[in-house]
């Protein structure tokens, strides 16, 4: 018996056939319609032989969207096997008389210090990049950790991943992670300062980046917790980790709401935006429009000063807006992507340019702070900080941010 998968027919000149006791599977059929190869069923020979998928010479030119032809009706399944099998099996992929565990798509280990729904995301962009062997959420509230990290391995199927997802209570089983985002923390109330949050939850932060030092003394940690700027400099004196292992999720995040609020224009698609927004998460955000560009483009081109500046200022109080909007809660869907896309960022060695709050050592004449800077990111966290050629005012309000994040992170020390 053989398996015609989608491969087989995405490499197909010509004619398939589907001999006696051959299945193609419902995802091969799928892809004959999409492609216009046409799928033939044998009949039975003498020697009821199996066929193996044919190849003719010629495959027609300009396929996509024309409708398979199918001589004579599908046989049955083999006996024993439903047509539907399992999500590999409809993916065309080769199905073993005895089958075995697949290993998961990747060797790292991740986890997510919080399940609350910014955590929870983050945890459902890790698992699905299939990156990883592990996915651990680790919550203090009984049961919350472990329920995400259920429903997420439900989604496996659907979603194509393979490496495990588990929920904890306890901050031991960071053991043996090699990236840890950090989302744990309290929301910020109404007729709270800056100060108050930050006092609340550094007394959430420093125990939790005391354990990760205990349990996961070699990982690459990321953190979300806001004030984000001080409680990224309190999680690197409480691990004791290089600064180049203790990284904080905001340009990332900022710049991606400022391209699609761009987007809104209608001048391209916000993946078609390419901006930084550096300085601090928050009211010294600065974005250099003078290297904005959409399509390649000049930003300044295809957009009046007024327009930018607006969008500018929207982007800077995008998380605020939020909060207005649902009452309750925060912004989750794209922080959580955010923090993932760095991770992930670190496992697959792309080295994009990316923005991330970093302790720069005299970069854009820089030094004993954390702001947001554009990075790249590796392995082992950050690999370098990019100098990008900067107007001088531009400079100026990012040396500015730079001034007031330094006062407040050593406020924290």
């Amino acid at each position: 018996m053989t398996i015609i998968g989608a491969r087989d027919i995405e490499e197909a000149t010509g004619p398939v056939i589907v001999g006696p006791g051959d299945v193609i599977t419902p995802l091969a059929r799928d892809r004959a319609g999409e492609l216009g190869v046409e799928v033939r069923y044998a009949a039975p020979g003498p020697d009821d032989q199996q066929s193996r998928p044919g190849r003719s010479h010629h495959r027609p030119a300009a396929a996509l969207g024309r409708t398979a032809v199918a001589q004579g009706p599908p046989p049955p399944p083999a006996a024993g096997r439903a047509d539907t099998v399992n999500g590999l099996y409809r993916r065309g992929a080769p199905v073993p008389d005895e089958l075995s565990p697949s290993p998961p798509g990747g060797t790292a280990r991740a986890a997510v210090i919080g399940a609350g729904h910014v955590g929870s995301l983050a945890a459902l962009h890790l698992a699905a990049s299939d990156l990883f062997s592990s996915v651990t959420l680790v919550d203090v509230v009984e049961g919350l950790a472990a329920g995400v990290a259920l429903d997420l391995w439900h989604s496996a199927a659907l979603a194509g991943f393979a490496g495990e997802v588990r929920g904890s209570t306890s901050l031991a089983d960071l053991a043996g992670c090699d990236y840890v985002v950090v989302t744990a923390g309290r929301a910020r109330k109404p007729g709270m300062t800056r100060t108050d949050l930050t006092e609340a939850n550094a007394e959430i932060v420093g125990p939790v980046a005391d354990q990760i030092r205990r349990s996961a003394p070699d990982a690459v940690v990321v953190v979300v917790t806001n004030p984000l700027e001080e409680m990224t400099h309190l999680t690197e004196i409480r691990t004791g980790f290089p600064p180049e292992r203790v990284l904080g999720m905001a340009g990332v995040l900022d710049s991606a709401r400022f391209a699609a609020l761009v987007a809104l224009t209608g001048v391209g698609r916000p993946d078609e935006v390419v901006a930084y927004a550096l300085g601090s998460h928050g009211a010294e955000m600065v974005i250099p429009i003078s290297l904005a560009t959409v399509r390649g483009r000049p930003l300044r081109d295809v957009l009046d000063s007024a327009t930018i500046t607006a969008i500018t200022e929207r982007a800077r109080d995008s998380g605020a807006e939020i909060v207005s909007l649902l009452k309750s809660g925060s912004a989750y869907f794209a922080p959580g992507r955010a923090a993932a896309e760095m991770v992930c960022e670190m496992v697959t060695g792309r080295a994009s340019l990316l923005v991330c709050a970093v302790a720069p050592r005299g970069e854009y004449g820089l030094t004993y702070t954390r702001v947001g800077l554009p990075v790249r990111l590796g392995p082992g966290g950050l690999s370098e900080i990019v100098t990008l050629p900067l107007e001088p005012d531009e400079l100026d309000q990012l040396r500015g941010a730079a001034r007031s994040l330094s006062e407040r992170i050593h406020a924290v020390s």
